[in-house]
């Protein structure tokens, strides 16, 4: 690949639009303020082709710096991610993008160590009256995944929901939720959400339903208490370990929020899950589901 034929693909990628980007990789649009997105890096402020990471100090421009920001890698690797996976949106635009020969997802990169948050039984209590009293689920959902150390609360008052793995539930990551005045979520440093999950539920139940995160899993399992459910930690069409629970002949929902990110990714996983069924909230999301009914 010469000079000319990689800026003449980088020019086809770099005008996908960020949104489409930011939803692939499992990033979350907020409520409150719609350009601004909950990522793997932290939140993002987006205008246009246009973001800035205020935490991490960094700003960019277009599709790959984006995917450059979000995955650490170079340029190269972005472009060849870009094609990947939107290159048959851009063909439907009229725009000449080849893939390269042999382009793959992005290759793992050398994993982050992860750092759990540091458990205060002191703060315990206030991350309780934040999921009972603000978000209306049962002391008696949180009672066992406290008692599992599942979830716990750490010395900001962070709400901390463990992702774990395999039968011996190895965390491999937590999700974080602030329970203070300011609204707040984010990802425990080293977290590899594509080797396990939040989960919570009847083990011998044979239903599982897929939500955007944590609390939506609490919620919607206290609606459907005879199904499994398990967060996401986004919105994602294709995390790894979906296949297989498919092959252990568990039945699927996709719970997803009934937002546009929400429906499209839905339609993303059963296109390639075909026995994959859509279970839409009927709410914005399961926790607003529950509340409403109080």
């Amino acid at each position: 690949m010469n000079f000319h034929d990689f800026r003449r693909r980088a020019a086809a990628v770099r005008a996908v639009p960020l949104e489409n980007v930011l939803s692939f990789r499992g990033a979350r649009r907020d409520r409150q303020d719609k350009s601004k997105w909950h990522t793997e890096q932290g939140t993002l402020t987006v205008t246009g082709p246009k973001f800035i990471n205020w935490r991490g100090g960094q700003a960019g421009g277009g599709a790959i710096d984006l995917v450059m920001h979000l995955a650490g890698v170079d340029c190269v690797t972005a472009v060849q991610w870009l094609e990947r996976h939107f290159a048959p949106s851009l063909f439907a635009l009229g725009q000449s993008a080849t893939l390269a020969p042999g382009s793959q997802s992005l290759p793992p990169q050398r994993p982050r160590p992860l750092r759990l948050p540091v458990p205060d039984p002191r703060m315990l209590d206030c991350i309780r009256q934040y999921l009972t009293q603000r978000r209306c689920l049962s002391a008696s959902l949180l009672d066992p995944l406290v008692e599992s150390g599942r979830l716990y609360a750490d010395n900001r008052a962070n709400a901390v929901f463990l992702l774990v793995a395999g039968k011996p539930n190895r965390p491999v990551g937590a999700e974080l939720r602030g329970t203070g005045p300011r609204l707040w979520r984010g990802m425990a440093p080293g977290t590899r959400k594509d080797l396990g999950y939040f989960w919570i539920g009847a083990q011998d139940s044979r239903e599982i339903v897929l939500c955007e995160s944590a609390i939506d899993a609490m919620s919607c399992f206290q609606i459907y208490p005879q199904r499994i459910c398990i967060s996401t930690s986004g919105v994602r069409a294709d995390p790894p370990w979906l296949g297989l629970l498919i092959a252990r002949g568990y039945a699927l929902h996709c719970g997803f929020d009934t937002d546009e990110p929400g429906d499209a990714a839905a339609a993303r996983m059963i296109a390639l899950y075909p026995s994959v069924h859509r279970l839409r909230p009927p709410a914005h999301d399961w926790n607003d589901a529950l509340t409403s009914r109080q």
